[in-house]
C-alpha cells in the first residue's frame, strides 16, 4: 500500500460515518469492465456499482452528454419543464411496457420504492401490502417495511411499521393467493430477488401475481431496480414473464452512474395522486436526465439487452463446468448471476479480489453474485471463471480469518 493511498483510506475511514464497511483499497478510474486502484492494479468489475454500470464504467456518449449538459444548466426544479427532462422522459416511456407512460422521478431505488407505496395507497385506498420472504426493498423506513431480512429493520424497533405488510415465500404461489385480499393496496416482488441470492421467480409465480392482482383490485409492482436496463437479456425482466404490471420501480443503471430513480406507472395510478402529495427537489435534475437519455440510447443501438443474454448463457455454462464440490447450484438470468456454495462465501469473495484481481458481491452469507458491465468480453468472462475455480481450489474459509472479517464489508448490500 503506498503512502498516498493510506492518506485517502486514512481520510475517509476517519470522516466516514463508518455505517458502510471498506475494503482496503482506493479506486480511482473506470472504463468498460475494468477499475483500477490507485497503485494502478487493475480488476475485472463484477460488482458494477452494484448493478448500476450496466453499459460500462464512463461510457463515451454518457461522458460527453454529461459534459456537455454541465455546460448548459445543472439544476431546475419539476415544476418549471425543462428541454432535457421532456427528452428523457420521451426516450423511458418509449422503452417501458406498454402502458407504463407516466413517470415519478427521483433520486436512488429506495426513493422510487417510497414514492411506489405513496402511489399504490392514493390508487387504491388501501394500506395493507404483500411482499415478499428474502426480498429487499431498501433502508429508508418506509421502504424497510417491505425488506424481509430482519436485521435491517431490527434497530429500529416501532418506527419501521410493517404490521401492513404479509410476507410470502417467493414462488409460492398457494401462499400468495392466501395473502393477497380486498384490503391489498399493492403486491411488490422482484422478477429475480437480488439480495436474497439471485432467484429468478417462475413464470407461474408472476403470472399469478398479476392475475390475482386484477382480480382483487390490487397492484402488481414490480422492482425493476436491479433487473431493468437490459441486466437480465431484456430491457426489463418483466418482459420474460409476459406480464405489464401496474408500475415498477426503476434506478441503478438507468443514467448509466449518474444517481437517479423513477417510479413508472398506469395513468390510471398517477392521476388519483393529489397535486402536491409527493415531491423532491433533485428528481428530474437536468444532469441525469442528460446522462439517462445517453445511457438508453447506448442500451438501444448497442443491443445490450441481447448481449447481456448471450453473454450470461455463456458465463453460466463456464461456471457449471467448473468441477467443485463446493458448488451447490448456478443460477441466475442474463448477466445477474449467482453461484450457491455449501460454505461461506465471503472467503472466496475475499480471494477474488486479493489474489486475482475480480470483484464480486455476498448474496446471501453462501452465495457468490456476479453482477458485470453487459460490455464485458467472453475474454474476460473466460478469466472471471478461471479465477474463481482457482479460489474454489485454494482457499481455505477456516484457516482465513483475515477474510471473515471481510465477510461484515461484503455484506453491505446496495441501499439504492
Amino acid at each position: 500500500m503506498t503512502s498516498t493511498q493510506s492518506k485517502w483510506l486514512e481520510a475517509e475511514l476517519k470522516y466516514d460515518s463508518r455505517v458502510v464497511g471498506k475494503h482496503e483499497v482506493v479506486m480511482t478510474r473506470g472504463q468498460g469492465s475494468v477499475v483500477w486502484d490507485e497503485t494502478g492494479r487493475s480488476y475485472i468489475d463484477c460488482v458494477a456499482g452494484y448493478g448500476v454500470a450496466n453499459i460500462g464504467h464512463c461510457h463515451p456518449d454518457v461522458v460527453k452528454a454529461i459534459r456537455d449538459q454541465a455546460e448548459r444548466l445543472l439544476v431546475m426544479p419539476q415544476s418549471l419543464p425543462n428541454d432535457k427532462r421532456a427528452e428523457f422522459l420521451s426516450e423511458l416511456v418509449g422503452v417501458t411496457p406498454a402502458g407504463l407512460d407516466r413517470v415519478f422521478l427521483c433520486n436512488s431505488g429506495t426513493e422510487a420504492m417510497e414514492a411506489a407505496k405513496k402511489f399504490a395507497i392514493t390508487a387504491t385506498g388501501r394500506k395493507r401490502f404483500v411482499s415478499m420472504k428474502r426480498g429487499f426493498s431498501g433502508r429508508s423506513l418506509g421502504a424497510l417495511a417491505f425488506t424481509w431480512e430482519p436485521k435491517y429493520r431490527e434497530p429500529f424497533g416501532e418506527a419501521v411499521d410493517n404490521r401492513n405488510v404479509d410476507f410470502v415465500t417467493y414462488g409460492n404461489i398457494e401462499e400468495l393467493r392466501a395473502a393477497i385480499t380486498s384490503d391489498t393496496a399493492a403486491v411488490i416482488l422482484e422478477p429475480v430477488q437480488g439480495e436474497g441470492g439471485v432467484r429468478p421467480a417462475s413464470p407461474e409465480f408472476i403470472q399469478e401475481a398479476r392475475r390475482l392482482t386484477q382480480e382483487k383490485g390490487a397492484l402488481l409492482i414490480l422492482d425493476e431496480i436491479q433487473t431493468g436496463f437490459c441486466r437480465t437479456g431484456k430491457m426489463f425482466a418483466a418482459e420474460h414473464y409476459g406480464v405489464v404490471p401496474d408500475g415498477m420501480t426503476l434506478a441503478k443503471a438507468m443514467a448509466g452512474g449518474v444517481p437517479i430513480g423513477a417510479f413508472v406507472m398506469t395513468a390510471d395510478v398517477a392521476d388519483r395522486m393529489p397535486a402536491g402529495g409527493h415531491g423532491g427537489t433533485f428528481g428530474g435534475n437536468p444532469l441525469a436526465m442528460a446522462a439517462g437519455v445517453a445511457a438508453i440510447r447506448a442500451m438501444k443501438r448497442e443491443g445490450m439487452a441481447e448481449q447481456a443474454r448471450e453473454k450470461g448463457a455463456y458465463f453460466m455454462e463456464k461456471l457449471r463446468a467448473i468441477q467443485s464440490p463446493k458448488i451447490r447450484e448456478v443460477r441466475g438470468l442474463g448477466l445477474m448471476i449467482g453461484v450457491e456454495l455449501k460454505e461461506k462465501s465471503a472467503p472466496y469473495i475475499h480471494a477474488l479480489e486479493h489474489e486475482e484481481g475480480v470483484l464480486t458481491l455476498q448474496a446471501t452469507p453462501l452465495v457468490v453474485r456476479f453482477l458485470p458491465p453487459v460490455t464485458i468480453s467472453r475474454e474476460q468472462i473466460d478469466t472471471v471463471v478461471a479465477a474463481f475455480e482457482r479460489v474454489l481450489n485454494g482457499v481455505n474459509p477456516r484457516a482465513e480469518r483475515q477474510a471473515e472479517l471481510a465477510a461484515a464489508q461484503q455484506e453491505q448490500t446496495q441501499t439504492e
